[in-house]
C-alpha cells in the first residue's frame, strides 16, 4: 500500500493533477502505519 501510495504520489507530482497526489499521500501515510503496528493478533505466544 506504501509503494502504490508512492507511485501516486509521483504520478501526481509529475502530471500536476492533485487529487493524484492528495490519494498517494494518505495511501503513503496508512501504508507506512499499518507496516509499524501489528495487527490481527500477530503477537507471538510463549508457552
Amino acid at each position: 500500500m506504501a509503494i502504490l501510495g508512492l507511485i501516486l504520489l509521483i504520478i501526481g507530482l509529475i502530471a500536476g493533477i492533485w487529487i493524484l497526489w492528495v490519494i498517494g499521500l494518505i495511501l503513503l501515510i496508512v501504508g507506512l502505519i499499518l507496516n509499524f503496528v501489528p495487527v490481527g493478533g500477530t503477537r507471538r505466544r510463549w508457552y
